[in-house]
């Protein structure tokens, strides 16, 4: 039973290492997906996300190093999380850091027009693009007036028709017009009989 409670609770590694390791390969990640660009963070099609999944794995043993013991783990696990809650308080705070970490958005379809070079930059395929809108909604690239690549990789998209709900939406506010307007008239044609 010692050596069961030694093996999990009993650190293999200095707290130390325990704590520089993961802060390590937390800036690695930033910088490398970072550089990799949005579309690492987009997830647009299986490869990326195979990287995405691999990468966690990968990095696995940086992180925990020859130490397996739930303390251990436990210690990086709370180091990392530690690390990030400091550095989304620091980004909030600064927007000229923040834009250097998450990046630019980018217009991948400005007045209708899919601009081909901002796909080429961002390595998406028209395919690719055309699957994202159908998610959204969009019948074809033809429907949209601007997409947009977030600097988190989320890919925003404004038609260039009006959408169903908004069409009757205005139609509601239209219908609710015409009955103030017939509604101020029937008082003002009852004032004058009343006096």
């Amino acid at each position: 039973m010692d050596k069961v409670l030694s093996d999990m609770f009993v650190l293999g590694l200095p707290v130390l290492e325990k704590m520089l390791r993961p802060a390590i390969v937390y800036a690695f990640l930033v910088v490398g997906l970072r550089l990799a660009g949005k579309r690492e963070l987009a997830q647009l099609n299986p490869f990326d996300l195979v990287v995405l999944l691999t990468l966690s794995n990968t990095v696995q043993n940086a992180i925990i190093g020859d130490d397996t013991s739930v303390t251990g783990g436990i210690i990086g696990a709370a180091t990392l999380l530690v690390i990030n809650y400091f550095v989304v308080r620091l980004l909030y705070g600064h927007q000229k850091i923040e834009k250097i970490v998450e990046g630019d958005e980018d217009v991948l379809i400005e007045d209708g027009q899919v601009r081909t070079e901002r796909l080429k930059e961002e390595l998406i395929t028209l395919a690719e693009l055309e699957v994202v809108a159908h998610r959204q909604g969009f019948a074809s690239l033809n429907d949209v007036e601007r997409a947009v690549l977030e600097p988190g990789g989320a890919v925003s998209f404004i038609s260039k028709e009006p959408t169903k709900e908004t069409l009757e939406y205005q139609q509601v506010i239209k219908r609710l017009d015409q009955i103030a307007q017939e509604l101020a008239a029937l008082r003002a044609a009852q004032r004058p009989q009343s006096a």
